[in-house]
């Protein structure tokens, strides 16, 4: 029967179907597929063998029925497993956790228990040898692939795959396809932040070749690096106020106290994160146009939200890259393994500090030992949300990855520790480089960090005391201002007077800068108020050898103390030595800024600083500390394609690097038009800038 032209041919989808079978039967997909199967079957050949061997009362260990049993749990694994994985999916959080442990043992035990070898009975026994198969799997796995990310790139790639055929599907594609989604041509940007990075860390770490990814971005002109200057705090919510938000001014520390509402924040508390969202977002933040935040204080106004700290939730349901990850024997499973043995790597590395008496450095027991696996779970996990995300073709995507700022803490910024996990992080760089080509979006990749990081024997460690403990000698009354001898009358008659009671101090550390608030008055005290309540309070602190600087307000503004001298920051007079010149040129810039911060302190405090190894004294219990000045904790890293324009030639401060992404982000397309309300607000930005705060000259930046 002749087709008449206006009719619908077959021929077109046939020539698909057979283009997509000769894609599928070429000899280089049919030798990938052979090789992975049959590493898989050596895998767990070896595993049960081990595990088998090692089970008390089993008798036999044939190699025949062994092999049988690998045939076995193959079948069982490829049959139960999409059913357990869209339990994982339906459950989402918690739950998905929970299962996706138990879906390698629950393959195992299946298997075990239908063997026709009926070696191992009993449901105990079957659990037991399940979960030490699952153990020894990880290890064997992670043996095999030498220390590589081979087999989480596998898995990440073929959760990519499946998520781009889904959505095909659900745009009208074909219900069945044989051939691999092509990428996306669309543009679309990868912000990846490098929690803690110092700038000076990081072009060490290229130079020395122990970054082969970023090593070569950068020699081969891919890429530029260069540094922005944090401002004051040097914390991670300060600068993701300012870089997701445009609003760090909110955030003056780590931790502060509210005297309006009697409240002591903490960022890193999700109920606290929650309440300062809504102060810092105006609907107009940087990921607000469809775009994802992972693993953040907070959302930048993205559309979706996964592991951000002021949401305060697990990834749900929608989230296939979590249930995906907490199902794959080469995912939640095999982090825990390998988590095990970050602990031991942990304890093994602190002894060696202790036998080589290394300085400085601080206790690595306690919860750092759990943090540690924890930050490279969380880094695991970060990475297959970012890869589900890349195939759903987010416009804009930014993460957080922790490793080396945790790590750093406690080791020291420059120790090797702290480089192994920077490695470790550049792997993950080229893990996402080379995923890529699976993407919905033709993905551009910038690197960040929020701030640097400063060595140095703690406050504590160098002086004996806490800050509060010497805040609290300061606070003191002054006994020998009594009379040293009164007479007997004298000293049994009350007061003419009740003296006023004293305002509580309460002082909030973070790193070596320190807020102390008076925490009976609602308003900020001014020097003669807290001179009238404390008399001993500011001279003592601004003459203590730990404390470099003591910021307090005057009728003059604020003003810098220091042990021999002072600095008026609005004016920038100086009497006696600057007690500035430690911290470097942008310290008066910085400080001044700082006073202009919501919930500032009525002091504030920042330890000293070593002139020679810009070594500071944190007030916390780290041996890497941030959040003050001194040293590399202002120094932060960005690294973006070379050939993109950038519009300030200095970087100072989150909220110039907002700005910047912006303007990246309106040149790849996927910005809207910025509303009257924040040119606005930028203008009003400069005018501050130019008025109140003078630029210091690029020669002096450095």
């Amino acid at each position: 029967m002749a087709i008449s032209p206006h009719e619908p041919s077959a021929a077109p989808s046939v020539r698909n179907w057979r283009a997509e079978l000769r894609v599928v039967l070429s000899w280089r997909r049919i030798l990938n597929r052979l090789r992975a199967v049959l590493r898989s079957a050596l895998v767990t050949f070896v595993v049960l063998t081990l595990t088998l061997w090692l089970m008390p009362g089993v008798e036999s260990n044939d190699v025949v029925d062994t092999l049988g049993l690998v045939v076995l749990v193959a079948a069982v694994g490829a049959v139960l497993r999409p059913f357990l994985l869209a339990g994982v999916v339906a459950l989402g959080g918690w739950g998905a956790m929970l299962l996706g442990v138990m879906v390698q043992v629950v393959v195992i035990v299946v298997a075990l228990e239908i063997d026709p070898a009926d070696r191992i009975s009993g449901l105990p026994s079957l659990v037991l040898t399940a979960i030490l198969a699952v153990v020894f799997a990880a290890i064997v796995d992670w043996m095999a692939d030498s220390g590589t990310d081979d087999t989480f790139l596998r898995e990440a790639k073929r959760l990519m795959r499946g998520v781009r055929r889904r959505q095909a599907r659900l745009s009208g594609g074909p219900l069945l396809t044989l051939r691999r989604p092509r990428q996306g041509t669309e543009p679309g940007l990868l912000m990846v932040q490098l929690d803690g990075l110092s700038e000076p860390v990081l072009r060490w770490a290229v130079r020395a070749g122990n970054l082969p990814t970023l090593g070569h971005w950068l020699r081969s002109g891919s890429h530029s690096m260069r540094g922005w200057h944090t401002g004051l705090p040097s914390t991670t919510p300060a600068s993701q106020a300012g870089i997701l938000h445009g609003a760090s001014r909110q955030i003056p520390a780590f931790r502060w106290f509210e005297k309006d509402t009697g409240k002591l924040m903490v960022t890193n508390r999700p109920r606290d994160a929650a309440v300062l969202e809504p102060r810092l977002s105006d609907g107009r933040g940087l990921l607000r146009d469809g775009g994802v935040s992972i693993g953040n204080a907070f959302s930048g106004d993205a559309a979706v939200s996964l592991l951000t700290v002021s949401h305060a939730a697990l990834p749900g349901r929608s989230a296939r890259g979590w249930a995906a990850f907490m199902a794959s024997p080469y995912g939640f499973t095999r982090a825990l393994v390998l988590g095990v043995g970050e602990v031991f790597t942990e304890l093994h590395q602190a002894r060696l500090q202790r036998r080589r008496n290394l300085q400085p450095r601080v206790s690595r027991s306690g919860a750092f030992l759990a943090l540690r696996p924890a930050s490279m779970l969380l880094r695991d996990v970060n990475v297959s949300l970012i890869a589900e995300q890349m195939a759903r073709g987010a416009p804009a995507i930014y993460c957080d990855l922790v490793d080396y700022d945790e790590v750093a803490h406690h080791a020291g910024p420059a120790r090797p520790e702290s480089m192994r996990q920077l490695e470790s992080l550049d792997r993950m760089l080229g893990v996402l480089e080379r995923l890529a080509p699976e993407a919905a979006r033709r993905y551009h990749l910038v690197v960040l960090s929020d701030h640097g990081q400063s060595q140095g024997a703690t406050f504590k460690q160098r002086f004996g005391e806490t800050l509060d403990e010497v805040v609290e000698r300061f606070a003191a009354p002054d006994h020998a201002d009594a009379p040293e001898s009164p007479a007997e009358s004298e000293a049994t008659q009350e007061p003419d007077f009740p003296e006023p009671p004293l305002a509580p101090l309460m002082v909030v550390s973070s790193g070596n800068l320190a807020l102390i608030y008076l925490t009976r008055f609602t308003e900020r005290l001014d020097r003669v108020a807290i001179d009238r309540a404390y008399p001993r309070l500011i001279h003592g602190l601004a003459a203590h050898p730990g404390i470099g600087l003591v910021i307090v307000h005057t009728p003059d503004g604020p003003v810098a103390l220091g042990g021999s001298g002072s600095h008026r920051l609005r004016d920038g007079v100086v009497e006696g030595v600057d007690p500035l010149l430690p911290y470097g040129p942008r310290a008066r810039h910085d400080l001044l800024r700082h006073q202009e911060s919501a919930h500032i302190g009525d002091l504030v405090l920042i330890s000293c600083v070593d002139p020679v190894t810009e070594e500071v004294a944190a007030f916390e219990e780290l041996v890497g500390s941030h959040g003050g000045l001194g040293g590399w904790q202002t120094d932060a890293v960005l690294v973006h394609p070379a050939r993109w324009p950038i519009a300030e030639t200095d970087i100072i401060g989150p909220d110039a690097v907002h700005r910047q992404l912006i303007e990246w982000l309106a040149m790849l397309g996927l910005r809207t038009q910025p509303p009257a309300a924040d040119e606005e607000r930028e203008l009003e930005h400069e005018v501050f800038e130019e008025e109140t705060i003078p630029r210091l000259s690029r020669t002096h930046d450095g």
